[in-house]
């Protein structure tokens, strides 16, 4: 292969390597598959949410100089919140590609793509499952970093909202446990108040879950239903009852679940605005005022020709404007 001078092909450049890593596939993730989260970009590093009491609602972007958003009535406060930059870093040296040879019709500029996509969507995988991470903190009311014990948010502090916890006696059968789901849907329709939604999903530990599908009411309830087979056998999909779709939550990084075993997470469906995730821009001079992507990558050659440095990074911010909806269920033992 001639030298590392490929690098300074065309296909390389910070605008073609960010629309490669934002076109590549999706690494699987529950609260994405959902749709939960609205994703949108935005221009600047903040995002602000105005607070009046419960209620919580996104301030409007205008231009620097224009007259602000009117509000009315009683005095609010408008909350900044800093979106959270992920970075990514490779080095591909210039031994890695030095023997590489291009098979079938592929050039060696292909096949130095081909390298630098492969790791593309290592760091991928990795914002990808980071993003999942917080959004499931936002549920939570709480967004931890990486190592699960930093804070990086706490939405309840924030807002001055106390975090509304029920107790829940799964062994509980007939009216006794539809009674106390009611309770949950009930206590999500008031936090809500006039917002409307198209469901209920409780997100659940698995020994809550383990403790939904043993319950003998359900099992007699679904015996001969379409959701018998969710109560049998391999029971990790979802059944609804009592007005709520309950799940499963699978999702951890080693052995640390996001959900804890013993508790579960009800929220609201289809409320405009609640579950918002949004992307800055990258830290690049390319960037500076442009619409935040979900991803970028740029990279730079090593000194003496080395090799490439390779950077990828996110900067989003997920939150839940209306934390007060969300309820946290607690295994009763």
């Amino acid at each position: 292969m001639p030298s590392i001078d490929i690098f300074n092909d065309d296909a390389f450049s910070l605008s073609s390597l960010t629309a490669a890593i934002n076109e590549a596939p999706k690494t699987p993730s529950r609260l994405a598959d959902l749709g939960l989260f609205e994703e949108d970009g935005i221009t600047t590093t903040t995002v602000e949410i105005e607070k009046s009491g419960d209620t919580l609602a996104l301030v409007a972007a205008g231009e620097r100089g224009a007259p602000g958003q009117q509000v009315s009535g009683e005095p609010r406060d408008v909350l900044h919140f800093g979106t959270i930059h992920l970075p990514q870093d490779s080095t591909i040296r210039a031994d890695e590609i030095q023997n590489l040879r291009a098979f079938g019709s592929e050039s060696e500029l292909e096949t130095v793509q081909n390298v630098v996509a492969k790791r593309q969507l290592k760091h991928k995988r990795q914002l990808d499952a980071t993003i999942e991470f917080h959004r499931v903190g936002a549920i939570k009311g709480v967004v931890l970093d990486a190592d699960g014990k930093r804070v990086l948010l706490n939405l309840y502090e924030r807002f001055g909202i106390a975090q509304k916890e029920i107790e829940i006696d799964l062994s509980a059968n007939g009216p006794a446990l539809r009674g106390q789901v009611l309770a949950v849907v009930e206590a999500v329709e008031e936090a809500l108040g006039a917002a409307t939604s198209t469901g209920t999903r409780a997100f659940c530990g698995k020994n809550i879950w383990a403790a939904l599908v043993v319950n003998e009411y359900l099992e007699d309830t679904f015996k001969y239903g379409p959701q018998a087979a969710a109560l049998r056998n391999d029971p990790r999909d979802s059944i609804e009852f009592g007005g709520i779709v309950w799940e499963r939550y699978t999702g951890k990084v080693g052995t640390i679940a996001f959900i804890d075993p013993d508790t579960a997470y009800v929220v609201p469906e289809g409320v405009p605005d609640m579950f918002i995730t949004r992307f800055a821009p990258a830290d690049h001079v390319d960037a500076v005022n442009t619409l935040g992507l979900p991803y970028y990558t740029s990279q730079e050659i090593l000194r003496h020709g080395k090799g490439v440095e390779l950077l990828s990074q996110s900067n989003p911010l997920s939150l839940n404007t209306r934390p007060a909806a969300v309820i946290r269920l607690k295994l009763k033992k």
